[in-house]
């Protein structure tokens, strides 16, 4: 049976960086790992001068997650940035547990925690590449790689399966007499009013411009028009505030179509855009399938 010190030599020989808080929520230990990571003495970590090091941005998200965890005696994990020795900010992957005497009286809190900074940017790097930073959604490329796994699902099993194009009603106008960060907010709120209309399993992709697709699994033609009549209004509702004091409303006009007899993606897209044309022909702000 291990001793005390040879428990305290594996808790510094970890390369785990270990921290431990004590009943007033504050940390009362830190292992060897951690200081060597953070530069920093014991004393200078203790309490919550440990906080000092966490990136300002994560800051409160970080201290909320601890103190509310701490209270409930919940299990915890989290993500944030922590700066190194070197003054380098670096992603730390942090698991706290309660602890309890052998009475069963909580004691506090351990934790353990992970330099991630890797696998966290390489994440980061991975989502930038498959959406659309203004309007978080998926970008064209990515969303055309998901739509073609679903479309030749589809196809093989028989299943129901529609896309819809939509377009903005008179974007150029609105980016002409209000400039191109107004367009941006336009384009970015139309994208969440169309999102909030859609389920989980539907993908919704910006196509380009102020152009969307939007493929709807296992949905056949009527749900799918009624869906896509829900997106029309939602956004012919939606205010638009492009400054603090100037309202835009605006209007998509939407082609539906679904499989039938499209051998590929691309014709289903191209039959749904033929679809979106006759939409705008007629007058805008309508569903045409």
């Amino acid at each position: 049976m291990m001793n005390l010190e040879q428990y305290q030599l594996i808790l510094e020989s970890s390369p785990n960086m270990v921290w431990r808080a004590n009943l007033s929520t504050e940390c009362d230990y830190f292992n060897k790992t951690w200081l060597n990571f953070t530069g920093r003495t014991m004393e200078e970590e203790n309490g919550f001068g440990w906080a000092v090091g966490v990136h300002p941005d994560d800051y409160d998200r970080c201290v909320k997650i601890y103190l509310d965890n701490f209270k409930l005696q919940h299990p915890f994990e989290m993500d944030y940035r922590l700066k190194r020795h070197d003054g380098q900010f670096r992603w730390i992957n942090d698991r706290g547990v309660p602890i309890y005497d052998k009475n069963k009286n909580f004691i506090g809190f351990i934790g353990s925690c992970m330099d991630v900074t890797e696998k966290v940017e390489g994440q980061l790097l991975k989502e930038m590449a498959q959406n659309d930073s203004l309007c978080q959604t998926y970008n064209r490329q990515y969303s055309h790689q998901l739509l073609e796994v679903v479309f030749n699902k589809a196809r093989e099993a028989g299943l129901p399966f529609c896309v819809l194009m939509m377009d903005i009603d008179g974007f150029k106008v609105i980016n002409d007499k209000y400039g191109h960060s107004a367009g941006d907010i336009v384009i970015a709120k139309v994208a969440a009013a169309a999102k909030s209309e859609i389920r989980g399993i539907d993908i919704l992709g910006r196509y380009g411009g102020d152009e969307f697709l939007i493929g709807l699994v296992h949905t056949n033609f009527e749900a799918a028009l009624t869906l896509a009549e829900n997106i029309r209004i939602a956004i012919e509702r939606a205010e638009i505030f492009v400054s603090n004091s100037t309202l835009v409303k605006v209007s998509v006009s939407i082609g539906v179509r679904c499989l039938q007899d499209e051998l590929t993606l691309d014709e289903l897209i191209n039959n749904a855009d033929k679809k979106l044309f006759e939409a705008k022909f007629e007058g805008k702000n309508i569903v045409k399938g």
